[in-house]
């Protein structure tokens, strides 16, 4: 079957209520509206995240995918156009409600957050629905390298959106460790450390690149839900390997 045919088929929002079971899991994709740059789209953080949501869709039967929420809490990122924030507070409401809401469908929820900013909200959200007996689960992706509109998510976006990627604007930013800068970023948020909003530096980007760290990130993906709910051990037709980037929606 055709990748596209079964990321439709397990999207929650293209079903009506008598093709919605329970039995499975539901993957919740987190992202954000931020500043990616002069170079990467304000959707970078919803779109990797969509993408390890439908990719673990497509190695799981039992899986299902929520539309993406596209706002979190992105505060740190106030001062450059575009960056629309909820903040701390109302995300980690946000969840625990909607954890709530899902839990009366689903017995098993993965929130799969593509931002850094959450973290903390959602883990404090996670950590309630749990003392109420909801099993939940979140997934924060990480990998070696840039921050934040660097070489890894540029990459990533190459391969799942190249037309929303402006190559010609891209320049170095911040490239000192995120130990050194982190004090700063904490109080102050990044324009105080970048002016163009990049923690790292998008030279070398190639979309051969985004493939692998996307294919990585998959795996860790699937692994950890393995590991917390090995349910249906059906996989569908194909294989996270087998997504073709036009095929899929196109992590700090």
């Amino acid at each position: 079957m055709h990748a596209v045919s079964v990321v439709r088929r397990q999207a929650l929002g293209a079903l009506s209520w008598p093709q919605v079971s329970g039995k499975g899991v539901l993957a919740v994709p987190l992202g954000a509206t931020e500043q990616h740059g002069p170079h990467l789209p304000l959707c970078t953080d919803t779109d990797i995240a969509v993408a390890l949501c439908e990719r673990l869709a497509a190695a799981r039967a039992d899986v299902l995918v929520a539309p993406a929420l596209p706002y979190g809490s992105s505060g740190e990122h106030a001062g450059f156009p575009g960056t629309l924030s909820i903040g701390q507070r109302a995300l980690e409401l946000l969840l625990v409600e909607l954890g709530r809401s899902a839990s009366e469908t689903f017995a098993h929820i993965i929130f799969v957050s593509g931002h850094g900013g959450n973290a903390e909200p959602a883990a404090r959200a996670m950590a309630r629905l749990r003392a109420e007996s909801r099993d939940v689960l979140l997934f924060l992706p990480a990998w070696d390298g840039d921050p934040h509109a660097g070489r890894p998510e540029t990459s990533m976006m190459l391969q799942l959106a190249r037309h929303l990627v402006r190559m010609s604007r891209a320049e170095p930013g911040d490239a000192r460790p995120l130990a050194l800068t982190w004090p700063v970023l904490r109080s102050a948020g990044v324009r105080a450390v970048s002016g163009n909003g990049i923690l790292g530096d998008p030279a070398g980007a190639s979309a051969a690149e985004g493939a692998a760290l996307l294919g990585k990130l998959s795996a860790d993906l699937i692994r950890a839900v393995a590991a917390w709910h090995p349910g249906e051990q059906t996989p569908s037709e194909l294989s996270p390997g087998e997504i073709s980037p036009g095929e899929i929606s196109g992590v700090t």
